[in-house]
């Protein structure tokens, strides 16, 4: 069954007008049909619709709705997008239908990208949860500067992948399970020395990826498969 992003008030779940247009120009649904609606906070709702337009679904909601089993770890992925967006883009489909919580676009020392459509990717997260039938929407943030970040960031468990030589820790090794973990993936051209050093400064550990040098988008799906496989 489709799934529908909409806002929930009472027992009314209420399409935008994408999702309208969707459900009724392309899926042709009718009044009465039954629809799956989901609240992106991890709720899952079966509703029956009552009014359809292009520009905005009515629906009653069927039931108090059915929890998305929640998992036992949360995923910060903090990364640079990548000068062809559409390897970033590649990236959050892949990671949103593996698992991650929350994704940070990161504007770094040797970033080639210092602009992205947030928009744009927002959508694409979506589209994943939809397409692999969850019900919780991942945080998107737009782009911060690395040193903002480091700061601000209140999780529990701080890493950051980087090709410097020195001690690491091995991602085989992680323990995601009951963590907070945030993971800074950087640009092609790596984190400067200079930001690995504040990294450090500012409570992160250095994690390596393997023997191997991966590209910025390989580098972070390999830390959702391992949260996901190792949690």
């Amino acid at each position: 069954m489709n799934s529908f992003i909409a806002n929930i008030s009472e027992q009314e779940a209420v399409l935008g007008p994408e999702e309208s247009l969707h459900c009724c120009k392309v899926l042709r649904k009718k009044p009465g049909d039954v629809i799956q609606v989901i609240d992106g906070k991890g709720w899952f709702y079966e509703a029956i619709l009552n009014v359809v337009s292009e520009k905005v679904c009515r629906a009653q909601l069927q039931g108090p709705g059915r929890e998305q089993v929640k998992r036992d770890y949360y995923l910060h992925l903090a990364i640079a997008p990548t000068k062809q967006i559409d390897r970033t883009e590649w990236l959050l489909e892949k990671a949103v239908e593996l698992g991650v919580d929350e994704i940070s676009l990161l504007r770094c020392h040797n970033s080639e990208r210092t602009h992205v459509n947030t928009d744009r990717m927002r959508k694409i997260i979506e589209s994943a949860v939809k397409q692999s039938l969850q019900a919780r929407l991942p945080q998107l943030n737009a782009l911060i500067d690395f040193d903002v970040l480091i700061k601000e960031n209140g999780s529990t468990q701080k890493l950051i992948a980087h090709c410097e030589p020195g001690e690491k820790l091995n991602l085989r090794g992680i323990q995601f399970k009951n963590q907070n973990t945030i993971v800074l993936i950087g640009p092609e051209g790596d984190f400067s020395p200079q930001e690995i050093h504040k990294a450090l400064n500012n409570g992160f550990k250095a994690l390596s990826l393997g023997d191997t040098r991966l590209r910025t988008e390989t580098a972070g799906l390999a830390v959702v498969q391992a949260a996901f496989l190792l949690s």
